[in-house]
């Protein structure tokens, strides 16, 4: 509990002090499908992996395997970055430098595991044309060029099966890192040194599977053997300065099983083997690592180490703590390696040094001021797009960039994006909302519905991605990131409530809650309300009545409201008896138990569909929350609008049912931009305190196929 305290401590600090220092914020975002060539099927995937800035930090240039290129963005301005199209390069590019105006690509051209080939390419920026390459024997991975220009160096990783022999190292051949040299910035392929690695590791010795290279101003290569747990400093004509092994890591207070819905930390791996993925050098003795894992290992953190093998700093948990109190921590990894820090990056802004942490499943990049390399201190979590793999820095613009390789178009979901951030004298945007002022660490997400309350307190439920831990969070909106201040569990007889998908919440007037459940026949969840006291004990169950059970469908109640005695209730999409974009919104009486119903007209959909996802009442109106299914560039209706709260006169069920007028009142793709970000595609909480306050957040799905990033903002409504 001590290190916790201090952890928690330590971010409360944090946010107070983002509040007026100099931060990093979102400025833009960039689609990479938008550098694909007119008529070229942009439903195939996308992937920016790793990026590199020209030295004038005008032009970014990222490779994309799927694609088998290279792409460039026009970042003159960069609030609003321009395509420059992609350039094939035979193969799947690995990793990307520059140095001057000529990109280096390496680029795996292998026919198998067990006859890997790959080349160093060398293109002209301006013109995208290809003006050298080398053979490297071998596939490539990381690539870096020496501060100087005098030399590439790159990782020949000759990577494993993971489908042989349950994908058990050594298999040969082995990796070794090429050295290749530049006369005035062109590659001199016969000057190139392989250096041997094998003999080194303790794990696989014979097998050595360089992941990633770095070079520091001394021209000292530092290379990761990332399935090797291993780590080599070379020297610029290849042999071996130093090498030691990347070591292991107990971790206490994690949550280490997966599929069970319920974050809990209180579990603990012991031995856990580092084996980091990205280096990076943050001065000419030390270098951090991100510690991945791959193969056995994977400790969740950050290390920074001399380059003689001693640890300066180990982070532990503590990265992986923070993420988990601004909801990005993704549960179905719990098994696996948690959050998953992948890359890292280093470079000084406004004088001071800072280290760059990318969780790859978390979809974070975490700020550390490195002015202490024995003592980084947390300063941002800023919010990326899925699964951030590349960073650069550009100093000199006040810029950070960075790449994130996950598309979603096969789930439907967002696309890949490149993301700019800047270095400003302002408050930190992000995040909208945090639990580190808990005396527990807790965890949360997929938050849903929401209720509005007194001084400023806002009520919100998490949905049925987290079936075994229901929960209503209390949120305090008069702190800046507002602040979960408080988590009920939902209960049945004293334990957890199974079985439900809680969508909507509204309060009761006695100091408890009504509870808006969607259900979903196939998972046998019943579509219900239920009636929770202050404890969070379900007190009472509402099942539907016939008359609704006979054409309900899978997308049901979508938001709850209380006026007077009546409860109302959103069903999200048609059920089988509404006409094409009607959906019904549904009344139970709570003294009469009666049963009625109008109708409400929603937007034809452009892409996808669109539905409900909240009601709530406020004045003289009915607010609801009317969305289309899309994110980003795709999204169309994201909006606000009102209905007189004398049309909410509900018919008996069965029969005709009259259709309510609607005014709008906010369209919400401005707001879901103001970050510079792209839209998310569930707007599903809405609040609206007696004042006229108008809280609206975002669900992040439990981090699953997501980005992670929770939306909590307000304005005010007449």
């Amino acid at each position: 509990m001590k290190n916790y305290l201090t952890l928690s401590a330590s971010l409360l600090a944090l946010c107070a002090s983002a509040a007026s220092a100099e931060n990093f914020n979102r400025i833009s975002s960039f689609p990479v499908l938008a550098n694909m060539a007119a008529g070229e099927d942009t439903t195939r995937e996308t992937s920016p992996e790793i990026i590199a800035a020209t030295p004038d930090g005008m032009t970014l240039v990222y490779t994309d395997s799927p694609l088998e290129v290279i792409g460039m963005v026009d970042i003159t301005d960069a609030k609003s970055p321009k395509p420059l199209g992609n350039k094939a390069v035979g193969g799947e590019p690995t990793s990307v430098t520059i140095v001057g105006d000529t990109a280096f690509v390496g680029v795996n051209t292998s026919e198998s595991y067990t006859a890997p080939s790959g080349t160093l390419k060398a293109f002209e920026i301006g013109s995208k044309e290809e003006i050298a390459a080398c053979d490297l024997g071998g596939q490539p991975d990381s690539i870096a060029a020496a501060p100087d220009g005098s030399f590439i160096a790159v990782a020949i990783e000759n990577e494993r099966d993971e489908d042989l022999n349950d994908g058990i190292i050594p298999q040969l051949p082995a990796g070794g890192v090429a050295l290749i040299g530049l006369n005035d910035g062109a590659l001199d392929c016969g000057s190139m040194i392989m250096a041997d690695l094998t003999g080194l590791a303790a794990v696989a010795p014979t097998d050595p599977e360089p992941e990633f290279v770095t070079i520091n101003t001394l021209g000292e290569t530092v290379v990761t053997l990332q399935e090797n747990n291993h780590i080599v400093v070379l020297n610029r004509d290849g042999s071996v300065l130093s090498h030691f092994s990347a070591g292991s890591v107990d971790l206490e207070g994690i949550d280490a099983t997966d599929e069970r819905g319920a974050l809990i930390f209180t579990e603990s791996q012991q031995n856990r083997k580092r084996e980091p993925d990205a280096i990076k050098w943050i001065d000419d003795t030390h270098v951090a690592t991100a510690n991945e894992g791959d193969y056995e290992g994977g400790s969740r953190g950050w290390t920074i180490f001399n380059k003689n093998g001693d640890v300066v700093y180990e982070n532990g948990t503590g990265f992986e703590q923070a993420i988990i109190q601004i909801g990005h921590y993704p549960d179905k990894r719990s098994d696996a390696k948690g959050v998953e820090p992948e890359s890292i990056d280093a470079a000084t802004f406004g004088g001071t040094p800072y280290i760059f942490v990318g969780a790859e499943r978390a979809s974070v990049v975490g700020v550390y001021d490195a002015t202490n390399p024995a003592a980084p201190q947390l300063k941002q979590l800023l919010p990326s797009g899925v699964g951030p793999e590349g960073y650069v820095a550009i100093p000199e613009r006040n810029l950070l960039i960075s790449a994130n390789e996950a598309d979603l178009i096969e789930d439907g979901g967002a696309r890949a994006h490149v993301m700019i951030y800047e270095y400003q004298d302002a408050p930190a945007a992000y995040p909208h909302l945090t639990s580190a002022g808990m005396d527990r660490l807790t965890g949360w997400g997929a938050i849903s519905g929401m209720v509005a309350g007194e001084n400023g307190m806002v009520y919100a439920v998490n949905d049925s991605f987290y079936s075994f831990q229901p929960t209503i969070f209390t949120i305090d909106t008069t702190q800046t990131p507002a602040a979960i201040i408080d988590a009920l569990p939902v209960k049945r007889k004293g334990r957890p409530a199974q079985k439900l998908d809680m969508e909507g919440i509204t309060l009761d007037g006695e100091g408890g809650f009504w509870v808006a459940s969607e259900g979903r026949t196939d998972r046998v969840v019943p579509h219900a309300l239920y009636h929770v006291n202050a404890k969070g004990e379900i007190k009472q169950e509402i099942g539907l009545p016939p008359e609704l059970m006979a054409v309900e469908k899978r997308f049901g109640f979508e938001g709850i409201t209380k006026v007077g005695d009546t409860l109302w209730m959103a069903v999200q999409r048609e059920w089988k008896d509404d006409p094409e974009n009607h959906v019904k919104l549904v009344a139970y009486n709570i003294e009469t138990e009666e049963w009625g119903a109008v109708r409400y007209e929603k937007a034809e959909p452009t892409t996808g569909w669109v539905g409900l996802s909240e009601i709530t009442a406020h004045g003289d109106y009915i607010y609801v929350v009317e969305r289309d299914n899309q994110h980003d560039d795709r999204a169309v209706t994201k909006k606000v609008y009102r209905i007189p709260a004398a049309d909410m006169q509900p018919a008996p069920l069965g029969g005709d049912l009259p259709v309510v007028s609607k005014e709008l009142v906010r369209d919400l793709l401005p707001d879901l931009t103001s970050t510079g970000g792209y839209v998310l595609d569930k707007v599903e909480g809405l609040a609206i305190a007696a004042d006229g306050t108008a809280w609206v957040s975002t669900d992040n799905d439990g981090v699953d196929d997501h980005s992670g990033e929770t939306m909590f903002f307000s304005f005010s409504v007449k």
